[in-house]
């Protein structure tokens, strides 16, 4: 009697933890990309917290075959055709542009999306720079950006990357 009795405690309880809402306290944001004047990319990019870093997560469709810059943008606003109204890289620790996999580049500084030969790239990484909805590195209300070439992750303070084919503001989910 005990045992069904503890079975059907655990149960209700379980259940019960299913139907309750998200944490407050690990928000998430997410960026849907649209493309710019002229482009066809477009896809969505999420931000998770995963203990003291942020997983991102992106699926982009409408990519030349290749190596694309990917970076966080400065300011929310994707208003501006070529997306240049979302400013320059996000650096708010003020290092050189440089290989996220590096120590010194800036908080915005992604590794590249790589697409395949259908223009379809997929990305899932962490990044150590950021934070979600408070602080200096907050990226809540930045944008993301996807660019037409690859990153050399050396000329300052861009990349070389080239336009900006797709762009995205940050919300909090």
């Amino acid at each position: 009697m005990k045992r069904t009795l503890l079975a059907i405690t655990a149960v209700v309880i379980a259940a019960g933890c299913t139907s309750m809402p998200p944490s407050t306290s690990s928000p998430s944001a997410r960026a849907t990309l649209a493309p710019t004047a002229g482009n066809r990319t477009s896809g969505t990019v999420t931000f998770e917290p995963r203990g003291d870093k942020i997983r991102v997560v992106a699926a982009v469709s409408g990519l030349a075959p290749g190596a694309h810059g990917f970076h966080i943008h400065e300011k929310g606003d994707c208003s501006a055709p070529d997306g240049t109204s979302a400013g320059g890289h996000f650096n708010p620790t003020g290092k050189p542009h440089g290989d996220p996999a590096h120590a010194d580049h800036h908080g915005g500084d992604m590794p590249m999306l790589v697409a395949d030969a259908s223009g379809n790239a997929m990305l899932d990484t962490l990044l150590d720079t950021v934070t979600i909805g408070g602080g200096a590195a907050d990226i809540v209300g930045r944008a993301v950006i996807v660019h037409k070439d690859a990153d050399d992750f050396k000329t300052q303070p861009t990349g070389n990357s080239g336009a900006r084919v797709a762009c995205g503001v940050i919300a909090r989910v």
